[in-house]
């Protein structure tokens, strides 16, 4: 009797031209077997099923079954030890694949997805980016802070170079200012800057001082997402990545205000005219539907002032945020109180207002203030004019012995 494989390469042969003869040759058969399979006279050989082998967990299976019918949630390990304590000697892995076939599957969980009215609510987070500035091989770390309005998913967003309750603060202000308005509520992640921890005798959430006082300027309030539940903030997440894979990627940029400026027209031009997957709508026209229900802007920016005190340098200088401010010469005391502002850092001496800076981006930057290095430059030597000599003059050049010898000479030391 051919076997399968025989009769399969058989009809391969055939099929590939070969004649019978050719066939009957190659294959070792008789050329009337070869004429009988090609013409379809004989069947496959068929093969009958293999009897299963008994295996280590089929006396215990009837019990395994029950058990976990009566007590789903009965752990493996637990089944594993009472089947042991019946004389079951097999591995685990063997009863844990068993297992995972008998057991109820679980009732799939779908997400409720919330929308909220126009005006209600905003979401924001931070994103961490790694970025070659102008492709000199030092990679920095930037931050994107996005805020994004809940009910028309329009988004505002910056790179900044810091994650601090200043620099949040700030990026709060601006985006206001281009929304035109405020939400009623602002959604966060349990960022420090926002959320300081839990109050334990009411169970509260404990924001910023600085925060609320900012959420009572402009009329919103603060609300922290849930721990360990990021989807509820999935409206300010998912556009992260949707900026990492269209605009952030295969990009180049020589500074970080060249990166916002960037960021500033792919948002005009791409992000907020686009059709959002889930409402249907374009964003930039959702939004102008939203608008007129956020609320409306204070008459005076929000002056959120930190105060600390800071040791003055060798240098003349106070570190603040990684940059360096100077403070006047003649300054006696070297601790003075410094604060800080979204936009400015004051230097105080004994409550005397000694210097106001603009506060610097990024890290590493100094700010010296016209007039606060005088007694410096009046101590620095002159350098002296060069002198040009007249054509056909020329000065003698000398062994710096010869003066060293005219020195000891004048001193009386010869």
């Amino acid at each position: 009797m051919v076997k399968l494989k025989e009769w399969m390469m058989i009809l391969e042969l055939h099929r590939q031209g070969l004649s019978v003869s050719a066939i009957a040759e190659r294959t070792g058969r008789d050329r009337k077997t070869v004429r009988r399979y090609i013409r379809g006279e004989l069947a496959a050989p068929k093969y009958k099923p293999r009897q299963p082998r008994p295996t280590t967990i089929a006396p215990f299976e009837a019990y395994l079954r029950q058990r976990v019918t009566d007590w789903p949630d009965l752990s493996s390990a637990r089944l594993l030890r009472e089947v042991r304590e019946q004389g079951y000697d097999g591995g685990k892995t063997v009863l844990y694949d068993f297992l995972r076939t008998v057991r109820p599957s679980p009732a799939p969980v779908f997400e409720v997805r919330f929308e909220t009215p126009a005006g209600q609510q905003a979401q924001v987070d931070f994103a961490e980016f790694k970025v070659n500035f102008g492709n000199r091989g030092l990679v920095r770390k930037v931050w994107l802070f996005a805020m994004v309005l809940g009910h028309s998913r329009y988004l505002w967003a910056q790179f900044v170079l810091h994650q601090d309750l200043p620099t949040v603060l700030r990026c709060h202000m601006e985006a206001f200012a281009h929304f035109g308005g405020v939400p009623q509520e602002i959604l966060y992640d349990r960022m420090k800057t926002a959320v300081l921890g839990e109050d334990d005798s009411d169970k509260g959430i404990v924001y910023n001082a600085k925060l609320l006082a900012c959420g009572a300027h402009y009329g919103f309030m603060p609300r922290a997402c849930q721990a360990y539940r990021a989807k509820t903030k999935g409206k300010v997440e998912r556009p992260y990545r949707y900026i990492r894979a269209d605009f952030y990627l295969a990009r180049s940029f020589e500074d970080i205000d060249d990166m916002n400026r960037q960021l500033r027209q792919w948002l005009d031009t791409v992000a907020n005219v686009r059709c959002h997957g889930t409402t249907g709508r374009i964003v930039a026209e959702h939004f102008q539907e939203e608008q007129p229900h956020l609320q409306p802007l204070p008459a005076g920016r929000f002056d959120a002032v930190l105060r600390m005190e800071r040791r003055v340098s060798h240098e003349g200088c106070v570190s603040v945020g990684g940059n360096y401010y100077s403070v006047p010469d003649g300054t006696r005391k070297r601790v003075l109180d410094v604060e800080t502002t979204a936009d400015t850092i004051r230097i105080f001496e004994d409550g005397t207002l000694i210097a106001t800076h603009a506060r610097l981006e990024g890290r590493r930057a100094r700010s010296v203030l016209a007039g606060h290095r005088l007694l410096q430059r009046i101590m620095q030597p002159e350098v002296a004019p060069d002198i040009v000599l007249a054509p056909g003059h020329a000065v003698a050049q000398r062994p710096l012995a010869v003066y060293d010898f005219i020195g000891r000479r004048m001193g009386g030391q010869l």
